[in-house]
């Protein structure tokens, strides 16, 4: 068998033949695909507008609130209510909201089982499930336009550490 060196030793140059093919394939596949990556798609970034105080809230459209109590009571604005009152009177005043603007606002207290507060939002989706079909068969009423799903803003109520800390005596 043949080593490739004088005498029957093997030969210590570098056979550089297949590392020649291997940059040529990459130096082809870099020149086919530099052009495919300038076609990129322009975008276009939203401007942030900051304003130093907030929008007044209308007084003919109040915001609807929905707050859990550390006893897990629910509460429609400042009226009790439980979780199937939410599915029947929500839908109602969901739709008394502008289109596109309908929210919710759900305050929880920072003590309240984690089921109460999936619970509450379970309700409101059903409601606002509700409200959407309520727009979509009075579809000329709204010129077609279904005003989309409830957005949901939750808030988490906590107390300040000195309230909730046990003390201790030392």
């Amino acid at each position: 068998m043949d080593a490739g060196g004088p005498k029957g030793k093997q030969k210590s140059d570098i056979n550089v033949t297949p590392l020649i093919d291997i940059v040529l394939v990459l130096l082809i596949v870099f020149i086919v695909m530099v052009p495919g990556l300038a076609k990129a798609m322009k975008v276009v970034v939203p401007q942030v507008i900051q304003t130093t105080t907030p929008p007044k809230p209308d007084p003919n459209n109040p915001p609807v609130v929905i707050s859990i109590d550390k006893d897990g009571k629910l509460m429609l604005q400042a009226d009790p209510i439980d979780a199937d009152g939410i599915k029947q009177k929500l839908p109602d005043i969901v739709m008394l909201q502008p289109l596109g603007y309908r929210k919710i606002f759900l305050k929880i207290d920072e003590d309240v089982k984690f089921q109460n507060a999936v619970d509450a939002l379970d309700a409101i989706r059903v409601a606002s499930d509700t409200a959407k079909k309520k727009s979509l068969e009075q579809a000329d009423k709204f010129q077609g336009q279904d005003g989309g799903d409830v957005k949901v803003a939750v808030s988490i109520l906590k107390r300040p550490a000195a309230a909730t800390a046990a003390p201790t005596n030392g």
